[in-house]
């Protein structure tokens, strides 16, 4: 039997009972297995994600099934039958903490590969598009997704509002309220890199890439409706999905593909292909096989393992490296600076960010500076030095970008086309799908003003006259849909 003890070691005689002057009296201050109870529960809690703040998560590993190393000189990618560790969280975009699981909101798709070079974050999306292109608008978009500052309440108007005011984000708008808006769990989406990244080769050549996680479960989705009493029932319903599946031993998979561009391609494409409204066309840039992810062990600890994952995109290894996606750049910065708030300085030290590689850094002291970061040699406290300590390495060195310009504050909104793809998206929607999409704009534009609505539907209509025209009739509105365009 093992003794209950403090947090210092020392054996607990009762976990029952205060310390009290007499069983009348008051409790003493000098019971400190009481002080040391309620002050830790005062603490159990970090700040939330800003955004991405529910989550369901497992392990599992990425198995290598075809030769990438004509593109990329990464291990993780070096033989065929390579399996790399890693961790996948899902989550939805706008909901706090205990928000619903079946929402409609996009979801996150975060893959943490532990590779021999060092930890290699994904984190991407269940859609291959976002709603902006310039990260100066990202924070505005979140407080349209987050409470209204009085009411503390969701607002359509400003959600819509802002959507109206920014064509960008028509094609994330259509997909997210079609059909693909809510899947019924996570292994039953796919999941994007969504940005550009980039692969380079022994040879120093540097492709333009984009990551692609297809579910081999297929395809499920609920309806407003269907959701609605699921959220009645539980609002667990993603965690129970995801953790009963693989506790029966029913492992989800995924395939892994990536698109390739070579580097000099970007600069004749018709679009910008570091956009992240855009999608590349399968037909120029087909998808070629990477391997197999399957996900087949539980976290043991929610908060330790999910909660404290800290996924950032910052996190490369040699072979995989950025793009000029603007928006990818700016998560750069930002992800890794999130976690210094939440979890601390070192927050890369905790078990479940710990790289499974050896690791030799200079950083040093801060919160949570709870780890060995032994150089070998006491003396070895900075860099250069001339006592052994770790060093740089040439040889993984980046090759150069081929891309430049003058810099400026250019206008992303000129010049760009955001209507096609998202024609291109609609029109592979059957007339079944075309109702519920209507639908579930209708549902989500309820109490928006007049004009609002009708600047949206003028874009809609802008994508397809019938998007339009199928929007104002879900409203019960009539409206001069040409006037509207």
């Amino acid at each position: 039997m093992k003794n209950l003890t403090t947090t210092a070691g020392a054996p607990v005689a009762s976990n029952q009972n205060s310390i009290t002057a007499g069983p009348r009296g008051p409790v003493l201050l000098q019971d400190y297995q009481l002080i040391e109870k309620l002050a830790h529960q005062n603490r159990e809690r970090i700040p939330e994600r800003v955004v991405h703040a529910k989550g369901w998560g497992a392990y599992g590993q990425l198995t290598i099934t075809n030769d990438l190393s004509k593109y990329s000189q990464a291990a993780i990618f070096s033989d065929v039958g390579k399996e790399t560790p890693l961790l996948i969280r899902f989550s939805t975009v706008a909901g706090e903490l205990g928000a619903a699981d079946a929402e409609r909101d996009v979801r996150g798709f975060a893959v943490k590969f532990y590779t021999e070079e060092g930890n290699w974050d994904l984190v991407g999306n269940n859609t291959p598009v976002f709603f902006i292109r310039d990260p100066l608008k990202f924070p505005d978009f979140i407080r349209t997704q987050k409470r209204h500052p009085k009411t503390n309440l969701r607002s359509p108007t400003a959600m819509w509002d802002f959507w109206s005011l920014s064509p960008e984000s028509l094609h994330q708008v259509t997909i997210l309220m079609s059909d693909r808006g809510l899947p019924i769990a996570p292994m039953y989406m796919n999941g994007y890199g969504s940005h550009t990244f980039s692969l380079w080769n022994d040879d120093g050549e540097r492709y333009w890439v984009k990551f692609h996680f297809k579910t081999q479960q297929g395809h499920r989705y609920y309806t407003n409706a269907e959701a609605t009493k699921i959220v009645g029932t539980s609002r667990e319903s993603y965690q129970e999905e995801l953790f009963g599946t693989i506790e029966r031993g029913e492992f989800p998979r995924w395939t892994m593909y990536v698109q390739v561009m070579p580097e000099l391609s970007a600069e004749t494409m018709p679009f910008n292909p570091f956009d992240l409204t855009k999608v590349w066309p399968h037909m120029d840039y087909p998808l070629i096989e990477v391997g197999v992810v399957e996900l087949n062990r539980n976290p043991d600890n929610y908060f330790a393992e999910i909660e404290q994952a800290a996924f950032s995109p910052s996190n490369v290894v040699p072979g995989v490296g950025y793009s000029p996606d603007k928006v990818l750049q700016s998560r750069i910065f930002s992800y890794a600076d999130a976690h210094r708030y939440r979890l601390g300085t070192h927050y890369e030290a905790l078990p479940v960010n710990a790289p499974q590689c050896p690791v030799h850094h200079y950083h040093k002291d801060g919160s949570m500076r709870f780890f060995s970061n032994d150089t070998g040699n006491p003396d070895s406290y900075y860099e250069p030095n001339s006592v052994g300590g770790p060093v740089e390495n040439a040889d993984y060195g980046e090759p150069p970008l081929k891309i430049s310009g003058d810099a400026d504050r250019y206008n992303h909104r000129e010049g760009n086309d955001d209507y096609s793809q998202p024609r291109a998206l609609f029109e592979l929607f059957d007339d079944a799908q075309r109702q519920r999409l209507y639908s579930n704009i209708a549902e989500a534009m309820q109490g928006v003003p007049a004009e609002i609505a009708e600047r949206q539907i003028g874009h809609f209509k802008r994508v397809h006259p019938e998007y339009g025209q199928g929007v104002a009739d879900a409203l019960g509105i009539s409206i001069d849909i040409d006037r509207a365009a």
